[in-house]
């Protein structure tokens, strides 16, 4: 009884009593059969104008049809057709590696297929049943916009979108987002040399060695706003410094603070209406 061969990559199957002495060559010819259709990777040049090209698959032989990985290439100035036979199952990744704007359809001889955009020049994974070609669709890319964080969002992608120079990514245990980092200290500002009006959050020098100065606290002020003070010269003493209260109290008195105390450094903390601005320290 005669080989034959089977049905997807075209193995010869021997039988009992044949092939004597060629055993081993049919073998190894066939183990580079299962080879290609595992790991193979070929070429194949689809170049012209509109055509059908078909993928080959002979008995007991290695051809291009067989491939795990299939690309197609050259310039194409027409639509194209690339068939493999019928009965064939089997999986593939092809890319279409052609140049020129024109579709590229992977099908069966008879039955439906997969078809490359005019402009999609990128990898398909797709599989034969037998009857037609089918796409297994990969995962779509990440949604979002662009320089957004990514994240699972109950199984959809969610986004965060990219804060400000200096910022930090924070959470409140529900939502996550880019917020300014906590106060680690004053923002030190130049030497005062005159009356200001002193900020939230900010550090003076204050230079009273020609004249007296007035720093005027905020209006509005809110619970653990802080301002610091420092005698740059060395002269409070001589010509103070006066904190002008600006409605609020001060250590829980309606009154401006004068620091009269040389090279003296304070910090302000504001707590409430009542208590007012508080000495951290001095």
């Amino acid at each position: 009884m005669a080989s034959s061969y089977s049905s997807d990559l075209k193995l010869e199957l021997m039988v009992t009593g044949e092939k004597s002495g060629t055993w081993g060559d049919i073998t190894n010819t066939n183990l580079n059969i299962l080879q290609q259709a595992i790991a193979g990777y070929e070429e194949v040049s689809i170049a012209g104008g509109a055509q059908t090209t078909a993928l080959t698959f002979s008995n007991g032989v290695t051809s291009n049809g067989k491939n795990a990985v299939i690309k197609f290439t050259g310039t194409i100035t027409g639509n194209q057709i690339v068939t493999i036979p019928d009965g064939i199952e089997k999986v593939y990744v092809i890319e279409n590696g052609t140049t020129g704007a024109f579709t590229v359809q992977v099908k069966t001889v008879s039955g439906s297929g997969v078809t490359f955009a005019a402009a999609d020049k990128g990898q398909k994974f797709l599989y034969s049943n037998g009857t037609d070609i089918i796409d297994i669709a990969l995962a779509s890319p990440p949604g979002g916009s662009d320089k957004q964080i990514q994240f699972n969002d109950n199984g959809s992608f969610g986004g965060i979108t990219m804060g400000t120079a200096g910022q930090i990514l924070s959470t409140d245990g529900t939502t996550a987002s880019f917020t300014d980092p906590a106060a680690g200290g004053a923002s030190w500002q130049a030497v005062q040399t005159g009356n200001f009006n002193a900020n939230v959050g900010e550090g003076y020098f204050v230079n009273t060695s020609s004249a007296a100065i007035t720093a005027t606290l905020p209006g509005s002020p809110v619970l653990g706003d802080f301002i610091s003070f420092i005698d740059y010269a060395g002269t409070f003493d001589t010509n103070n410094l006066t904190i002008a209260r600006n409605g609020k109290n001060i250590q829980g008195v309606g009154e401006d603070l004068t620091v009269s105390v040389e090279r003296a450094g304070l910090t302000l903390v504001f707590v409430d209406d009542t208590q007012g601005w508080l000495l951290q320290n001095k």
